[in-house]
């Protein structure tokens, strides 16, 4: 990794160090960012060093650019590698293989449970440099998704998609928190949002990209052709992600030698440190497992969870039951999935600007809630039809403002990282009911009122959380004073060993500064 030096003239080339130099130099340039010289002004609270605030938009921009559509574009591959089964299920797949509503509900079932189980590999993404652990992981959901294409029992299939969750769960469940080591704490929740739009868009793309297949007449079975066509590409991606993935800011090829002391810095100001991967304080995990706050948005992610993995996987289902055509069928489910694409990317910019991410997830767990009370109480195809928008809509932009809301709200990075562990162990028991509720055709109206009322429960959950936050928020402005008044105390001490300390913490860690996002 190429690091830090403050003169980048007529550098020479230089030969791979070892651990011990690397160790040094990364010390020398932390060492060289705090005694960097210093404004304390109003804006930052004292809390950084000097960042050249065109440089920083120029970095972020370049991350941005470089980071988050890769990411991104890996989530649509492994939630499309994921969710096709639904497609598969209606051309050909459930004739092929003899599936009952039962033995289809346990395909979708199987793949959550071990996607629970191997949770834990979210601190993964601390423990191992990022770019060895995602190539790890798309190689091995890659090779089973291409390989359901050659299965020919549904024993065979429950096998693939259990092993499909074990591979998934290394990687999606822990980008949130990868982005936060590169993101500051008013800019992760829109990249989050970019990152989790890909899910919509990802169903909207199956849509369409099953209708084209299976519209044709190829030399093997659609349904198998299907696996093959969404599976192969994600293999394509393994030495794209190995290459081209950055371990952390200061390592990204695409900046130089002035951007990466800027990122440097920025990673300064979160945390108070430039060491972000490779060590886990186990005592943060097991206080994360116990703080309310984690507990609650695990609660409010199993609420959503009911209704995120059962809605792509059911609706090709759904509309053919409404009298369209399979292929008709598989064409109307991309246009919902599409606005709800829209949506999760406009309405994570509307929190990160608001710094209201509570008050969003309730608007959108209305509007999902409602949307299945449409789909449950009407019997006629157009209000049916806009049913499905409007759960779209609510569903998941629901799940990507809860992520980011997470890493808003716990104060370290190990305790960020336990906190996603606990939400998805618990948050990823939602599929376990979500995906064993459409079970009464041809309305499936008890798997559309259990949706909604746990849209509704989400909305409840997050109005109690943005409640205690800011209960919590007053308790630390009477503690230490409001955030204002600490930047006034800091500016009228400048110098002091008060303002020294302060300076060279990390303002997203737990300390006098930090106030939960609401």
């Amino acid at each position: 990794m190429g690091f830090l030096k403050k003169n980048t003239e007529s550098v020479e080339p230089q030969q791979p160090q070892s651990d011990i130099t690397h160790e040094k130099d990364l010390e020398k340039n932390f060492e060289d960012v705090k005694l960097e010289t210093r404004q304390t002004s109003v804006d930052n609270g004292g809390s950084a060093p000097f960042i050249d605030p065109v440089i920083e938009k120029r970095v972020v921009r370049k991350i941005d650019w470089h980071l988050v559509p890769l990411l991104m574009g890996l989530y649509l591959l492994a939630f499309l590698d994921r969710s096709n089964i639904g497609n598969a299920k209606i051309a050909g797949m459930a004739k092929a293989l003899d599936l009952t509503a039962d033995r289809y509900s346990w395909l979708l079932t199987i793949f959550y449970i071990s996607y629970i189980l191997f949770q834990f590999q979210v601190l993964g993404w601390k423990r191992f440099p990022p770019h060895i652990w995602a190539s790890w992981a798309i190689f091995g959901w890659g090779v089973i998704s291409s390989c359901q294409a050659a299965v020919t029992s549904w024993e065979g299939e429950m096998v693939l998609r259990f092993l499909l969750g074990v591979f998934e769960a290394a990687y999606g469940p822990g980008v949130p928190y990868l982005l936060s080591f590169f993101y500051l704490r008013h800019e992760v929740g829109f990249r989050s949002g970019i990152f989790l739009a890909a899910a919509p868009l990802a169903t909207c793309f199956a849509g369409a990209l099953a209708y084209g297949i299976t519209s044709g007449h190829a030399a093997i079975a659609n349904w198998k052709l299907l696996f093959l066509v969404e599976g192969l590409p994600t293999l394509a991606m393994v030495p794209v992600a190995y290459f081209f993935l950055p371990d952390s800011p200061q390592s990204a090829r695409f900046l130089n030698e002035e951007e990466k002391r800027v990122a440097v810095a920025r990673g300064v100001r979160q945390t108070g440190t430039t060491e972000r991967v490779g060590r886990i304080s186990f005592k943060d995990v097991g206080l994360t497992f116990i703080d309310p706050k984690a507990i609650c948005t695990a609660l409010m992610y199993f609420s959503c969870n009911v209704s995120f993995s059962s809605l792509p996987v059911f609706l090709p289902t759904i509309l053919e039951e409404m009298g369209f055509e399979s292929i008709t069928a598989q064409g109307l489910s991309a246009p919902p999935y599409f606005l709800s694409f829209l949506i999760t990317i406009g309405s994570a910019w509307i929190a990160d600007r608001t710094q209201q991410r509570g008050l969003t997830i309730i608007i959108l767990s209305i509007i999902g809630g409602v949307g299945y009370i449409m789909l449950a109480t009407t019997s006629t195809t157009g209000p049916r039809y806009a049913g499905v928008f409007l759960a779209a809509s609510g569903v998941f932009p629901c799940i990507a403002n809860i992520l980011p809301w997470v890493t808003n709200n716990q104060g370290n990075d190990d305790r960020r990282g336990a906190a996603f562990v606990l939400l998805n162990l618990i948050g990823q028991c939602g599929p376990l009911l979500g995906t064993r509720v459409y079970n009464t055709p041809p309305y499936y109206v008890k798997g559309q009122s259990i949706c909604a009322a746990f849209m509704f429960f989400n909305g409840l959950l997050a109005l109690f959380l943005r409640t205690l936050l800011a209960y919590e928020n007053r308790k630390l402005d009477k503690q230490y004073g409001t955030i204002e008044e600490q930047k006034n105390r800091i500016a009228a001490t400048e110098g002091s060993e008060e303002a020294v300390v302060e300076a060279n913490s990390g303002v997203e860690n737990f300390g006098p500064m930090y106030r939960y996002v609401l």
